[in-house]
């Protein structure tokens, strides 16, 4: 093979190198905004008004009370988010508003026909490298009962 011939080899090569180092590179810093297991794009926030809007708003409202643009073409009603005190009591009942969104509470009716997510599992999975799936759920619930109606 002629020096010319062994040049363009090595330049070649030195480029799809650099291509592959870039893709790795890349790959270690994946963009806040990525995708899990099937679901749409999900949010980095750990932020609970964030992860309302992004996950809840759709179908439950931008204020809570299951009127959201994709509510109309549910089998279920969206549950009315901003009258959970009033439902109970007049106390948040954080525990509860905890498993239904976690899935830790198999025998609730809400999630019968999984129509709602159970986004414990999913917010746990979002980052490779740290879990603050414990932190959104905490900070969403926070949100929840900051809209309550009283």
């Amino acid at each position: 093979m002629n020096p010319r011939g062994k040049l363009e080899i090595l330049v070649n090569l030195s480029f799809v190198l650099v291509l592959l180092a870039s893709e790795a590179a890349r790959a270690q810093t994946k963009p806040p905004n990525q995708k899990t297991k099937g679901y749409e794009t999900l949010i980095y926030s750990v932020k609970g008004p964030d992860l309302y809007r992004a996950h809840c708003s759709a179908c439950h409202g931008a204020g809570g009370k299951g009127d959201g643009p994709l509510a109309p073409a549910l089998k279920v009603q969206p549950a009315d988010l901003s009258a959970l005190s009033k439902k109970n009591g007049g106390k948040f009942p954080a525990d509860r508003v905890r498993k239904f969104i976690s899935g830790d509470e198999p025998t609730l009716a809400s999630h019968g026909s999984r129509e709602m997510p159970v986004w414990g599992p999913i917010f746990h999975q979002i980052e490779d490298d740290q879990d603050f799936g414990n932190v959104r759920l905490q900070n969403l619930i926070k949100y929840l009962e900051t809209i309550q109606q009283h």
